[in-house]
């Protein structure tokens, strides 16, 4: 039984506010980037004592009224005021503090609709399935100044980004404790170690954000401003992303601006009205999530976006924001059937309004951060995705390649004695390789579902599966573009990935996986310390071909290059089990050229054929180029060869 409410005005103190004049003009304008210093709950003093500032946007609210733990959830003690005419309503609660928790009850305009919501601002939420909203402040005193100064470099299109992608919830479990997740802290040093000893650059969290079904992975997130509740307090998960700044790894966060779920404390019709997304299901609804898209054209939904994604870089130190499923914001028909969509003013269907709203987004988070990344989760052909926007791009920094994850894993599901008609599925990535600036991905969306782990897409025997993994692997990280691997990739994991399961960490007892992880690391080492490698990732000047046409026996050779001293790496990819000696390939320099990394040694799980540590250049023309490498090549192997010299070619 709740308590009798005492007067409002002993609970609320109405002439409080944290909203200038200026606040308001720039939140209805949709560019206040600071708004989540305004908006949400946080902690003041009214000049009699501590308590909490609550502002919340609904301008087609009848009343809102704060209503938690400190008033046993009364609906009416703790009443909001509207601000002006600005949508916000706003009041200052003496006594309340750190750790109340709360929601707003929500009355409309709207046939008298009422509804409890939890605060889109929020710094902390409830466990789920609880779904309330909790006072926090975010005081953290941070260790990673060194990475902050120099974070630029590591995020440069010019340096090696090896990316590691982690779901928080099943990367490590505890089985002595009813399996439970780690939490943000306890994960922190066995991260670290991991991602250290495989040689990644960067940690990329799927969302992180809070959201209540566990097993949408966070993609349908809730709580835009708030890590999840389910591993730790917010000054937990800066902990964390502390820890990896201070050993030298950068972080990535995925950012979910295209959808949101219905759950009834969320954001859908938030004051009884359609006030974050499009009332019409056509344009604010996606078919194929059940899901909201937000309404990209209102000024007060894009300055909450924008707020969101600029709050994760600054209050979370976050490294650069991977946009998930950009095709389906940028296109009216996305899953939809003729009829089911509306086309745009000039009758086509792109959505005009995510145009924009998306190009304001790169182009707020590059002035404000020129050091970080955006990186675009983007399926289809639209042009110019990671180009400026002054020359019609959309301003990504960096774009995911799923052409060539797509054309690659079908190229190595055939049998390797029918590759050979399917050679074009290999080379044609090289005709738009450099249209865009590519993360190439082997990400979580191909191992889940049905789809098995990449070691289960691999054919032939086990030896010959874990030699076909450590080709994949090779030839992804020769060809030009950053890399990311999902967790369990890096032990050659045989089951596919189970959000509810922990990555299988007991393989690597096994010798083929652990060879996998010495595989990964060694790659790793080499994609970081050879210039060439990585300098030109995204530059056609990088990469040459030697021989793209030998089809008839599936093997691939090419010519990586770059750095100041003309650096030069030479690889051959042998696509089929049969060893292939004195396989000639023409290079542009002679003497010596040392062989950095083989798949098939015997240290990563092969057969060890080789070169003996390298092949001496002959003054014998091949492929069009003076000098030659007389190769043995192995079977299902990938062989590179770094020129000793060191004179441009």
């Amino acid at each position: 039984m709740n308590p009798q409410p005492q007067s409002s005005a002993s609970r609320v103190n109405h002439d409080f506010t944290l909203l200038t004049p200026d606040d308001v003009y720039l939140f209805n304008q949709g560019t206040h980037y600071d708004l989540y210093r305004k908006l949400g709950a946080h902690s003041a003093h009214d000049g009699n004592g501590p308590g909490t500032y609550f502002a919340v946007w609904a301008p087609n609210a009848r009343s809102v009224h704060v209503a938690g733990d400190f008033n046993a959830w009364n609906q009416q003690s703790h009443p909001l005021r509207p601000h002006a005419s600005s949508g916000i309503w706003e009041g200052f609660m003496p006594g309340v503090g750190q750790g109340a928790v709360y929601k707003y009850h929500i009355r409309s305009r709207e046939r008298n609709f009422r509804v409890d919501k939890a605060d889109p601002f929020g710094f902390l939420h409830e466990v789920p399935p609880k779904t309330a909203s909790v006072v926090w402040n975010l005081d953290y005193s941070w260790n990673d100044e060194h990475w902050m100064r120099h974070r630029g470099g590591r995020n440069s299109l010019h340096a090696p980004i090896s990316i590691y992608e982690v779901h928080l919830g099943s990367w490590k479990r505890v089985a002595a404790e009813g399996y439970r997740s780690l939490g943000y802290r306890e994960l922190a040093a066995d991260l670290v170690d991991h991602v250290k000893r495989h040689g990644f650059t960067h940690v990329e969290f799927l969302p992180a954000m809070e959201h209540p079904f566990f097993g949408s992975w966070g993609y349908q997130t809730t709580g835009y401003f708030a890590p999840s509740s389910r591993y730790g307090t917010p000054q937990d998960f800066k902990y964390l992303v502390d820890q990896l700044h201070q050993h030298e790894i950068g972080v990535i966060l995925d950012w979910v601006p295209s959808h949101f779920p219905g759950d009834e404390h969320g954001l859908a019709y938030f004051d009884g009205t359609h006030l974050f997304e499009h009332a019409d299901p056509r344009q604010g609804f996606h078919p194929d999530w059940n899901s909201y898209i937000f309404n990209y054209g209102r000024s007060e939904v894009r300055g909450f976006l924008l707020n969101s994604a600029l709050f994760w870089l600054e209050e979370y130190h976050a490294d650069a924001l991977r946009v998930d499923a950009v095709a389906s914001m940028l296109y009216l028909d996305y899953s939809r059937k003729p009829g089911e969509w509306i086309p745009n003013e000039h009758g086509g269907r792109e959505n005009l309004a995510a145009v924009d709203f998306l190009r304001t987004f790169n182009a707020t988070v590059y002035a404000r951060h020129p050091d970080v990344q955006t990186i675009a989760e983007e399926s289809t052909a639209w042009p110019m995705v990671s180009r400026p926007i002054d020359v019609g791009g959309l301003g990504f920094g960096m774009k995911w390649d799923m052409g060539w994850m797509h054309d690659t894993l079908k190229y190595l599901a055939h049998d390797p004695v029918h590759r050979k008609f399917h050679h074009n599925e290999l080379t044609f990535r090289m005709i738009y390789a450099f249209n865009e600036n590519f993360v190439m991905p082997l990400s979580h969306d191909e191992v889940v579902h049905g789809k098995g782990s990449l070691l289960g897409k691999m054919p032939g025997d086990e030896w010959q599966r874990f030699a076909n993994l450590r080709l994949l692997y090779g030839y992804m990280y020769a060809m030009p573009g950053k890399k990311l691997l999902f967790m369990g990739a890096e032990l050659g994991q045989s089951d596919e990935w189970r959000h509810d399961a922990s990555v299988a960490w007991s393989e690597l007892e096994h010798p083929r996986h652990s060879a996998i992880s010495r595989w990964i690391a060694a790659l790793n080492r080499a994609y970081a310390h050879e210039p060439a490698l990585h300098a030109l990732d995204c530059e056609p000047a990088g990469f040459e071909w030697i021989d793209a046409g030998d089809w008839e026996e599936s093997v691939l050779c090419f010519l990586r290059k770059g750095g100041a001293r003309g650096d030069l790496v030479a690889v051959v990819c042998n696509f089929t089990p049969v060893p292939r000696t004195n396989y000639r390939i023409g290079v542009p320099r002679d003497g010596f050229w040392r062989e950095i990394l083989n798949s098939d040694a015997i240290e990563h799980g092969g057969s060890g054929h080789g070169n003996l540590g390298g092949v001496e250049a002959t003054p014998v023309g091949h492929h069009g180029r003076p000098h030659s490498l007389n190769l043995n090549l192995p079977p299902l192997g990938a062989v590179f060869l770094k020129s000793d010299g060191n004179q441009e070619p």
